[in-house]
């Protein structure tokens, strides 16, 4: 009975570590696209303060958001 849950657990297990991957592949996307529009709207004379902050503080929020995904496919080693 042992044997069923084995393969199961490998396959759910690699599904999860793809769906990480997707995940992270998106939110770097979405990063960098950040980084652009950020650099452009500081390139401009007169621009919202407001909204670069923004823009800023959600390129953080992305960042911290792809370690924690990043960490989630480091294996745990034992102490």
């Amino acid at each position: 009975m042992n044997e069923d849950f084995g393969p199961e657990s490998t396959g759910a297990d690699a599904l999860a570590v793809d769906a990480i991957r997707q995940r992270i592949a998106e939110l770097q996307l979405e990063h960098r696209g950040l980084d652009a529009m950020i650099s452009a709207i500081g390139e401009q004379p007169r621009f919202d303060e407001l909204q670069l902050r923004r823009l800023k503080k959600r390129k953080l929020r992305i960042k911290d958001a792809i370690t924690l995904l990043q960490m989630q496919l480091v294996p745990d080693e034992p102490a």
